[in-house]
């Protein structure tokens, strides 16, 4: 098999380190990939933005099957048009993904299908959400409509907070025009987890559950990242936890986008709040989680490509779990989500025994792997514990300590252990 994976980032390097795996692939694209992934496939410099570019590409090269792994894809109708061409392409349909790629439609969906999550308005005009803060006061959760790479949420503690997160997104344009409409939600407290699924129509199969940490610093402190670290299984998230989150959430939303006309195929994403009534949605994404996908994706037995075609072919994939636990921590660049530097050279960047790397803003230069981008690389390790895999994750960051270009949180699944 000839098999074409769309991105640049993190879960990109994961998912393809996954299907190298399967003997049975030959060969394994990237578009337009970074600088880790060159010694595990081989990159095509195509934007993943470009789809006449790369329907041409796969025609051209026998692609057999092709893996999709950003949101903005999706919400540019990669998949419609691929099936189109005849080509087989692992990713929801346009009009799927914009339980993504719209946070309004996403909370409209979940009240017609009675899926558990926060409540919410909508707005459109700055002075009327400011005058709903008013009323509701803090804290309260602002995220802006539309796409924002992970970054378009502000928990407000304070109105103050919420009324400047307001004026970044409506007034300021920060995010475009992905900002131009937003939503205002209740805040809920409880922990949070993810919940990915592969999907096909009615048919749902859920994965080990994770935990992501959005927070740029230690003790959950700084601004919302597109995530800094992430660990499965999570022990606090029992099995009959994961039962009720299928049936009340993913199954139901499975469900209301093949009744919208919307069938979904892919990865159905629930970012989830525990909280004393149960798991709420606190977002839908249509794709693999960042980094989500680099800590789960390596627990999993079955071979990647498998299991896609199975769900695609409307088969049962069987899935099964190795019984270990998986923690990752990402290198970021210092100054990140705001401004940083570029093309700074990284001390350590290879396998070792106990650990593997996952590259994301990286590229690959004569001198070397350079930073290229906010968040660098995840340092994982699958041990027998999240204890385990913890001291081998940190003990491999030590090399950057000294190194004041880059910062790690130091507190990954530390409330787990």
């Amino acid at each position: 098999m000839n098999v074409l994976v769309v991105g640049r980032g993190g879960r990109e390097h994961a998912i393809v380190m996954q299907l190298k795996k399967s003997e049975r692939i030959e060969n394994i694209f990237v578009a337009p990939g970074n600088g880790g992934m060159e010694q595990h496939a081989t990159c095509v410099e195509i934007n993943e933005m470009d789809i006449d570019a790369l329907i041409n590409f796969a025609k051209e090269n026998a692609v057999d099957f092709t893996v999709v792994g950003p949101e903005n894809p999706l919400n540019a109708g990669i998949a419609n048009r691929f099936t189109k061409e005849g080509l087989a392409i692992f990713a929801p349909t346009e009009e799927a993904a914009l339980l993504e790629g719209s946070k309004s439609f996403a909370k409209d969906f979940m009240e017609k299908y009675q899926i558990p999550t926060a409540s919410y308005q909508t707005f459109t005009e700055a002075e009327a959400a400011k005058r709903y803060i008013e009323e509701q006061g803090a804290p309260i959760v602002i995220k802006a409509d539309g796409l924002a790479e992970g970054k378009g949420v502000v928990v407000a503690e304070t109105k103050e907070d919420a009324i400047q997160a307001i004026d970044d997104m409506m007034v300021e344009k920060r995010f475009a025009s992905a900002g131009s409409t937003i939503v205002i939600e209740e805040f809920l407290a409880g922990v949070e987890f993810s919940l990915m699924a592969f999907v096909n129509g009615h048919q749902v199969y859920p994965m080990t559950p994770a935990r992501d940490h959005k927070r740029a610093y230690d003790n959950d402190e700084g601004p919302n990242t597109g995530g800094m670290g992430a660990f499965a299984p999570v022990p606090d998230i029992t099995d009959d936890i994961i039962a009720y989150a299928t049936k009340e959430i993913l199954q139901k939303a499975a469900d209301g986008l093949v009744a919208e006309g919307r069938s979904f195929t892919g990865i159905l994403y629930a970012g989830l709040m525990q909280t004393a009534e149960g798991p709420k949605v606190i977002e839908f994404n249509t794709r693999f989680g960042d980094p989500e996908t680099q800590v789960v994706l390596p627990l999993l037995e079955n071979e990647l490509i498998q299991v896609m075609e199975d769900v695609v072919a409307g088969n049962d994939p069987k899935l099964k779990w190795k019984k270990e636990a998986c923690l990752g921590v990402v290198l970021a660049s210092t100054g990140y989500p705001g401004t940083y530097n570029k093309e700074v050279p990284l001390p350590a960047v290879e396998d070792t025994e106990d650990c593997f790397v996952i590259q994301a803003g990286t590229k690959q230069t004569n001198e070397g792997i350079v930073s290229n981008g906010g968040r660098v690389l995840l340092v994982g390790s699958v041990g027998k514990d999240l204890q385990k895999a913890s001291e081998a994750v940190y003990e491999y960051l030590k090399a950057y300590d000294a190194n004041e270009a880059f910062f790690y949180r130091k507190d990954i699944g530390k409330s787990s252990l």
